[in-house]
């Protein structure tokens, strides 16, 4: 069972949109707490026989330069890799960049990871909607791998009526965090919600979310 309300609280959510090269651009935040010690968060991440354990079987040449293609998903170019600190890649595209970030908190992790997207086509913040909650099934299913419960295939973990659950309040959560950054507005905001939730949730009922 998730405590879904404590794992979705366990995450600090950020949405920035800002200008690289000339380029617009969305980001998405998200840093949390792990209970496990830093090499061990750093295995987890890195490691293709940990990593589809808890997220997808991934291929490639796993060294900065190398390109990697996760299976049924995203592939990309590993841009920076200084173990057991800094991982970062383009995902999906070239244009589109995750930068993970890890830290020794007290015998624990700190985990922080950004997302950067070109602002078109959404125009506007809400656009991290459509980012943000699918990485946070991501998280979901790594705090459960580090604590030794076994993770179901994330693709189809996604698709569970508790997981779906997980995902409305994050959405939520991600709305929220759209508001604050003053990158979108209600109505924008508005039509972000409703296409994460057919993209993430579609089978849970809204009037009990």
């Amino acid at each position: 069972m998730i405590d879904i309300a404590k794992q979705v609280a366990s995450v600090q959510r950020v949405v920035s949109q800002h200008s690289i090269d000339g380029c617009a651009r969305v980001s998405v935040l998200l840093r949390r707490n792990y209970a496990a010690p830093i090499r061990d968060v750093w295995s987890a991440l890195t490691e293709p026989n940990r990593l589809r354990r808890w997220f997808l079987p991934i291929a490639g040449d796993l060294r900065e330069g190398g390109r990697f293609q996760f299976a049924g998903n995203a592939g990309g170019q590993i841009l920076r890799c200084t173990a057991p600190r800094l991982l970062k890649t383009t995902f999906g595209a070239d244009d589109s960049v995750v930068e993970l970030r890890l830290s020794e908190v007290g015998g624990r992790t700190g985990f922080e990871m950004m997302h950067s997207v070109p602002l078109a086509p959404t125009s506007s913040g809400a656009g991290a909607l459509l980012i943000g909650p699918g990485w946070d099934i991501g998280l979901l299913g790594l705090d459960s791998y580090l604590r030794g419960e076994a993770v179901a295939d994330q693709v189809v973990g996604k698709n569970t009526a508790e997981v779906q659950q997980f995902s409305r309040l994050a959405i939520k959560a991600w709305a929220a965090a759209t508001e604050d950054s003053g990158t979108a507005d209600g109505d924008q905001i508005a039509q972000g919600v409703a296409a994460a939730i057919a993209q993430f949730t579609p089978d849970v009922d809204q009037t009990t979310a």
